[in-house]
């Protein structure tokens, strides 16, 4: 090894605490110039709702209140914490304020991937399974709870992983990371499933001696980590809700998030699979079993469920990191201590990126107004509602949450845990018309007077022709129905 390489090592070695930090910041700043993009579900509007109300009665929702078909029914908030955060920021600053709160989420997420695999991967391919990571997980990176957990669950994973590639039990100084996970979203069961997988990792080479002791170990920490998840105001029930969401059957099928990758064309995901396939024949890669477990368990999740794709993203590089370290030519760095001017010069550096990062945030604020997707908020239509007094709505199921940031009662919106899989099947089927005895069945059984569905739904083109229905008004946005002969439905009002 020549002297200047040597040199080249040394210096890389003081700057690689940076990287994360400067990667997180470009990922940050990134998402802050196309914060539109997070703005596009309108869960994003009952979230901010929830959280408000959370703060307004310094209490907890135990039974739904937003809804006049479920009104009084058990239901409890997952994500009661990101709820609150989202809330604070929306008061504070409008939509900027979750855009920057979701942005900043990202940023430690991409910061927390790169420090992890720094370990054992050279800068330049850390960053690059960073920004594959973020390629892959665009389709769902939005101003939700999901995304305030995200850094949680990497840096979860990580200190797992950390103990099963160091053949130890993970430290219990670690366990709060369960906690604030359980009080972001009802993700954190994730966490939870992955520990006898990393178990098995962390005990598989050893004699049988050692791998009783160490799985016991284990065994006790993932005990720990289910009460930890329960550390909430809900208790145990934090658990109870957190899997409700995956006994919903059928359902899942049909909601764009939980549905199944599609491959009719060619996406980020099929191609990351083939690459993955790729590097375990280019390295010649020789995992064991609970690796392989952990690849094919991340790598199923994403097949089933979309939105799983950015666990998928996330997780699988820091299973194969070791290996893949193991198998590189090049050398890659281990993490020394640094010296007192070293560890200043990292200080000053970490300091100087975040205030410029600031100060860029606080000049694109003061020119830039964040707006919401219009295709999910129909101002003008549920003016006119409102105007009319309209009580029972049979909405459309991207129209629930800003009707609940209106303070309307809502036939249905993204809580589909509270609905129940039979109820929103229905509904579905109601919209799609694949029986016109269950949409007329609904408006009958709920005493329906008003409809607001997207523009081009098949319901709303079935309604122009039921007889007792009359269109009132329409736009690019949304239709709205009401029962003929009630006051004001042969005026139809102009968008």
């Amino acid at each position: 090894m020549s002297l200047s390489f040597t040199n080249s090592i040394t210096m890389q070695s003081r700057a690689r605490a940076l990287v994360p930090l400067c990667v997180g910041a470009g990922a940050f700043l990134f998402f802050l110039t196309v914060g539109d993009t997070l703005l596009q579900d309108s869960d994003s509007f009952w979230q901010i709702k929830i959280g408000q109300w959370i703060l307004d009665h310094r209490a907890l929702p135990y039974t739904d209140f937003y809804s006049f078909t479920r009104s009084g029914q058990p239901w409890i908030s997952t994500s009661w914490l990101s709820q609150i955060l989202y809330a604070i920021t929306y008061a504070q600053w409008d939509w900027a304020g979750p855009v920057v709160l979701t942005a900043l989420a990202i940023a430690a997420s991409v910061a927390i991937f790169v420090y992890l695999l720094e370990a054992h991967l050279e800068i330049p391919r850390s960053v690059l399974f960073a920004m594959l990571a973020v390629l892959l997980s665009l389709h769902h990176i939005l101003a939700r709870p999901h995304i305030l957990a995200l850094p949680v669950m990497i840096a979860w994973v990580g200190v797992l992983m950390n103990a099963a590639d160091r053949k130890v039990t993970p430290s219990w100084v670690w366990l709060p990371l369960m906690s604030l996970w359980a009080n972001l979203h009802g993700g954190f069961v994730l966490g939870l499933a992955l520990i006898g997988p990393m178990a098995l990792e962390a005990i598989w080479t050893l004699d049988q001696a050692k791998q009783i002791r160490l799985l016991s170990r284990w065994f006790v920490f993932g005990v720990a980590a289910m009460l930890a998840a329960c550390v909430t105001p809900y208790g145990w029930r934090t658990l109870l809700g957190a899997t409700n969401i995956l006994n919903l059957g059928e359902l899942l099928s049909v909601i764009s998030e939980w549905m199944p990758a599609n491959f009719a064309s060619f996406s980020a995901f099929e191609g990351a699979i083939l690459g993955l396939i790729a590097i375990g024949m280019f390295r010649g890669l020789t995992l064991s079993p609970p690796r392989i477990l952990l690849v094919l368990l991340l790598t199923w999740m994403g097949l089933t469920h979309v939105r799983s794709i950015e666990a998928f993203a996330f997780l699988v590089p820091l299973v194969l990191a070791k290996p893949l370290g193991e198998t590189s030519p090049l050398p890659h760095l281990t993490r020394g201590t640094e010296s007192p001017a070293a560890r200043y010069v990292t200080v000053m550096g970490a300091l100087m990126i975040a205030a410029a990062a600031w100060t860029s945030t606080s000049i694109y604020m003061s020119h830039h107004r964040f707006t919401f997707t219009m295709d999910q908020t129909p101002v003008a239509a549920v003016d006119l509602l409102q105007q009319r007094k309209a009580q029972r709505i049979f909405n459309a199921y991207q129209f629930g949450g800003y009707l609940i940031s209106r303070d309307i009662p809502v036939f249905v919106d993204g809580r589909a845990e509270l609905y129940g899989e039979k109820f929103v099947m229905d509904f579905f089927k109601a919209i799609e018309v694949k029986k016109l005895d269950n949409l007329t069945r609904l408006l009958e059984e709920y005493k329906i007077d008003a409809t607001l569905l997207v523009a081009d739904s098949p319901a709303a083109q079935v309604l122009d022709h039921i007889k007792g229905w009359k269109r009132l008004y329409a736009d690019n946005i949304a239709v709205i129905h009401v029962r003929d002969g009630e006051p004001g439905a042969d005026t139809p009002a102009k968008p």
